[in-house]
């Protein structure tokens, strides 16, 4: 089966998180773009431009989001996503740092295609960052069961 280069946005302030990710996917060939942005404003600009002017990047195939983010908050951003013709049928995957059920289901009630709790610990990190890609690049799915 041939597999289209894919995009992906990673929305993540953590710069060790941003290697982990870079780390886990880097020896994918399913994914030919990374693109990373450190704050919720940027991710707005990315995905939406700015007033009067259209994104000058095509957009991801997945979107790998922090909740807690700079500027503008992880939530704020998904419900944007899902407000906008433009956006609101690209893969969203939540990236939390804890499971806190108000944001949780916060972000199930905007629509989010998936929510993941970061794991601690480098190969636990690197596996569920390999999964979601696969699943949600190639397959189009959740993970199925979710082990962390």
């Amino acid at each position: 089966m041939e597999v289209e280069p894919s995009r992906i946005l990673l929305v993540e302030d953590e710069p060790l998180n941003v290697e982990l990710f870079q780390l886990a996917l880097e020896s994918y060939h399913f994914v030919n773009q990374i693109d990373i942005l450190d704050d919720g404003e940027q991710a707005l600009q990315y995905l939406l431009g700015t007033e009067g002017s259209l994104p000058n990047c095509p957009l991801p195939d997945l979107i790998l989001l922090d909740l807690k983010l700079p500027k503008i908050s992880g939530i704020q951003v998904l419900q944007a996503i899902r407000a906008h013709p433009r956006t609101r049928d690209i893969a969203v995957v939540v990236l939390a740092s804890s499971q806190d059920d108000k944001d949780l289901n916060a972000c199930y009630a905007l629509g989010v295609s998936e929510c993941v709790t970061k794991p601690l610990g480098f190969e636990k990190f690197i596996s569920i960052v390999r999964q979601i890609g696969l699943c949600w690049v190639l397959l189009k799915k959740p993970l199925l069961p979710p082990e962390f």
